[in-house]
């Protein structure tokens, strides 16, 4: 059955933005700074992202929330160059099942960020993520997909692990500080909790801290009971790409759990000029009364 999509321009926030909606499913990518996802939801319902433009900086940057692209450099995953500005308007590009956004080209790394969003079925979207450069010299790097989501009090999070090989493993990345100073300064929370064949976080309680994973599946999820939905990413896994300290996932939980990130990353490359790094992530959306299981979770994406 053919999916109805709706794909037009819009005001969001005061805002020039681009709108996406099918029967179960709205999503709002702003294009007057960015390009940033602001909303995405139930057709009907509450955001999932956290938003809040006006309140959180570093500098020229402006957090903002909602969903982004940064870019990873190796050896210093954020970098100064993570923290790039993005805050001129972008091009839009609409087409008949989604949108493509794109940013001005960096006037110092001529580098040019992008995504493409395009619907894949009434409760599916894929969130293609691009960088282009235009230098005449190389660039290398890889590509880091942050969604910034507002947890309820009950909202909890849910990493699937291992390849279900004999040879099986995980790594988890633990940091106690990070720039500035910020983190939980322990490398001890509880909160973050690994069973048989996932990683859990309850992020109630006002400590930041984050963790970093190696997950064969690339999938990670929330589950919002207040709306009973269930919000799933899949980023495929590369096993021999070079990833930042070896891991493809992270959770970042920020100061009194204003917001939980979750963080897909790409392996490191090098672009020789005129070429394009990308990075693919399906979404899904769908009713859940209760938080699924991680062999539930993978066969969404099956």
């Amino acid at each position: 059955m053919k999916t109805k999509v709706s794909v037009r321009r819009i005001k969001f926030g005061g805002l020039a933005a681009v709108e996406l909606k099918t029967a179960a499913l709205r999503l709002v990518a702003i294009t007057t700074k960015g390009p940033r996802i602001a909303y995405f939801g139930k057709a009907d319902g509450a955001n999932l992202l956290m938003w809040q433009p006006g309140k959180y900086f570093r500098g020229p940057w402006e957090l903002m929330g909602g969903h982004r692209l940064w870019v990873s450099r190796p050896g210093a995953d954020e970098a100064e160059e993570t923290y790039a500005a993005d805050n001129q308007p972008c091009t839009v590009e609409l087409g008949k099942n989604g949108f493509t956004l794109t940013a001005p080209v960096d006037p110092v790394l001529l580098t040019q960020r992008g995504f493409t969003v395009t619907a894949l079925a009434a409760d599916r979207l894929q969130v293609d993520h691009f960088v282009i450069n235009h230098s005449a010299m190389l660039w290398s790097g890889g590509l880091w997909s942050i969604t910034c989501t507002l947890p309820g009090a009950a909202t909890r999070y849910l990493v699937p692990l291992g390849d279900g090989s004999t040879w099986d493993y995980t790594t988890v990345i633990a940091i106690r500080t990070w720039g500035h100073d910020q983190g939980a300064k322990t490398f001890n929370d509880p909160r973050f909790e690994m069973t048989d064949d996932a990683f859990h976080l309850n992020p109630v309680s006002g400590l930041e801290n984050k963790r970093m994973l190696k997950a064969d599946p690339g999938i990670m999820a929330m589950h919002e009971p207040a709306q009973q939905v269930l919000f799933a990413v899949r980023a495929a896994y590369q096993p021999d790409g070079n990833y930042p300290l070896g891991t493809n996932l992270a959770l970042y939980v920020g100061p009194k759990s204003f917001m939980v990130e979750m963080e897909t990353m790409g392996p490191f490359v090098t672009l020789k000029p005129q070429q394009t790094l990308k990075h693919a992530e399906t979404w899904v959306l769908c009713a859940a009364k209760s938080a699924p299981t991680a062999k539930a979770l993978e066969a969404l994406f099956a």
